[in-house]
């Protein structure tokens, strides 16, 4: 058992390749045994990961289908589990204890990506319904393909474009519309020579020195997906500003932060904009570690009266 996973997780067995292969047949060929003689596959190849996260999304979250274009991010499943079920936890704090269910409760996904991974989990295992930003006009489309494939996200999910790239809330979030929480998984890397450095090391890690470079520039995602100038702490410095300027139209803001190192300046720009509350939340996902920092520019008495009026 995978006991760092969040308790809710559907993912801290081992995975069972006899299931996940019924239902995603091509997996098949990319099976290998481990030193233990169990089955697995080998993580650095990208083609077997997206098998494998497809088989996962058919098996455990009532997909039809799902796919990403080459090149495209490939998210890993539980990790991005983990995170929805800890905002459903947050949400659970301010409502007794109880998880807020169904379609009234919104989330706004910054940077929906091709593969929309965040609306595909939270609409299953909460009932959730979602909009989905997205800049980048190839992963736009397809997410909307998925979406058109799979019946259960058709109701659940809106996909707006986001036409100006300086912007994040702006021209997305509309006058007199709320979101119960936001989902961001932001660039982390603050150049394309620092990510493709990145993305070195990890398939060195996986599979060695021999294939690393051949493998490397399939393996990690688009430009948008994977950098950002200034790297994430300037990524999250103009959220959390352009974020007070939709102070009320939001409960909760969220983001996934990957380094440690970033969360004290992180700390100082919410303390900047005045926000009332501040969680940081630790995700332990194998032997990677990562954080969730969440904020509300709403007092606890807001708060309160939001709950009311949305989730009762």
């Amino acid at each position: 058992m995978k006991e760092n996973l969040h308790p809710r997780s559907r993912h801290r067995a081992n995975y069972d390749f006899e299931v996940l292969t019924k239902v995603c047949p091509p997996l098949t060929d990319f099976l290998r045994p481990n030193p233990r003689g169990q089955q697995t596959i080998d993580f650095a190849n990208p083609k077997a990961v997206k098998l494998l996260n497809k088989a996962l999304l058919l098996h455990f979250y009532g997909l039809n289908d799902w796919d990403i274009p080459a090149g495209y991010l490939c998210p890993p499943i539980p990790g991005r589990a983990d995170y929805l079920h800890y905002i459903a936890d947050l949400l659970a704090k301010e409502n007794n204890g109880k998880i807020p269910r169904g379609k009234s409760i919104r989330g706004l996904d910054i940077g929906l990506g091709a593969n929309a991974i965040y609306p595909i989990i939270g609409q299953y295992e909460y009932a959730w319904s979602f909009v989905g930003t997205e800049i980048d006009p190839v992963a736009l489309e397809n997410a909307k393909r998925i979406r058109k494939e799979n019946v259960n996200l058709k109701a659940t999910l809106e996909v707006r474009q986001q036409t100006n790239a300086q912007h994040i809330f702006h021209t997305i979030i509309q006058p007199q519309e709320y979101f119960d929480f936001t989902l961001c998984n932001p660039p982390f890397h603050a150049s394309k020579k620092e990510a493709k450095a990145s993305a070195l090391r990890k398939v060195k890690q996986l599979q060695g020195k021999a294939k690393a470079k051949k493998l490397t520039l399939n393996f990690g995602g688009q430009a948008r997906e994977l950098y950002y100038e200034g790297g994430e702490i300037a990524f999250l410095k103009k959220m959390i500003q352009e974020s007070k300027q939709f102070a009320t139209s939001c409960c909760w803001y969220s983001s996934l932060v990957s380094k440690q190192a970033n969360l004290p300046a992180i700390q100082r720009a919410l303390q900047q904009v005045k926000a009332e509350s501040i969680e940081i939340i630790p995700m332990e996902q194998g032997n990677k570690k990562s954080r969730i920092v969440a904020w509300s520019f709403l007092s606890t008495t807001q708060r309160k009266a939001w709950r009311s009026l949305r989730w009762t």
